[in-house]
């Protein structure tokens, strides 16, 4: 009899996280549902009464974090993915430390805390696929929003040292996936003038097909490919003036 499958998306009171839950729902999964706005986590509830668990979260309370982790495990038994969808980011050219530490706490901190919950599951459970929303920001640094850029560029190195970690687990069935997209429709972009903004529904769809394809790296639209293959070569002295 086939197992049916389980899921938990941090942050998924809205965006991304709220319509990947809504594509796993129709590919038949159980899905665990966190967030820091409760009553966006109970409407997801109210659409599939069946395949949705709700537990109120913030990511910051790392000591809170792994409790509810916990609760979650036990509730659902056994976890073939976690996606990590949670993140804040805003602009800060002024450096305001409120902005700074918060970005920092969410995208870092937390961030770390749940990552290495998920790591230490898999690798008890011998499976398990783990999921990491970073950003084409994750490449470059960035004089408009510092903490930001960076915090993703601290993503994508802890993603990749999840990733070499996995060629030590003897059975092969844990995988680490880093989804880097650039500008998406929903209150994470940053900016006025938006450089190739693409539809949440276009970017969730792509991203649900890398999770699919267990993909090591998916950049979100594809096109963005290029632009991370410019961003990683153009001297820092171009940046300074081009961002």
């Amino acid at each position: 009899m086939k197992k049916t499958k389980t899921a938990i998306v941090f942050g998924a009171t809205s965006g991304i996280g709220k319509n990947l839950t809504e594509l796993l729902v129709k590919d038949g999964y159980i899905v665990a549902v966190t967030g820091r706005r409760l009553e966006k986590l109970e409407a997801l509830k109210k659409l599939y009464p069946n395949q949705v668990i709700v537990k109120q979260n913030d990511i910051t309370q790392v000591e809170k974090l792994e409790s509810t982790f916990n609760a979650l495990i036990n509730e659902l038994g056994e976890v073939h993915l976690i996606i990590h969808s949670s993140g804040v980011g805003e602009v800060n050219t002024k450096l305001a430390w409120d902005i700074e530490n918060k970005t920092v706490q969410t995208n870092v901190v937390g961030a770390t805390k749940l990552y290495g919950l998920a790591y230490n599951l898999f690798k008890k459970q011998q499976f398990g696929h783990l999921v990491g929303i970073s950003s084409i920001a994750s490449l470059r640094g960035n004089r408009s929003a510092p903490s930001y850029f960076a915090s993703k560029a601290y993503q994508k190195a802890y993603l990749e040292s999840l990733y070499i970690k996995t060629k030590t687990i003897k059975s092969k069935k844990v995988f680490i996936t880093d989804i880097r997209p650039g500008f998406v429709d929903t209150a994470m972009a940053l900016g006025d003038e938006i450089f190739w903004m693409v539809s949440l529904e276009k970017a969730t769809n792509q991203i649900y097909s890398a999770i699919k394809k267990k993909k090591r790296v998916a950049y979100i639209s594809k096109r963005w490919r290029l632009i991370a293959w410019v961003l990683k070569i153009v001297p820092a002295r171009l940046l300074k003036i081009a961002t």
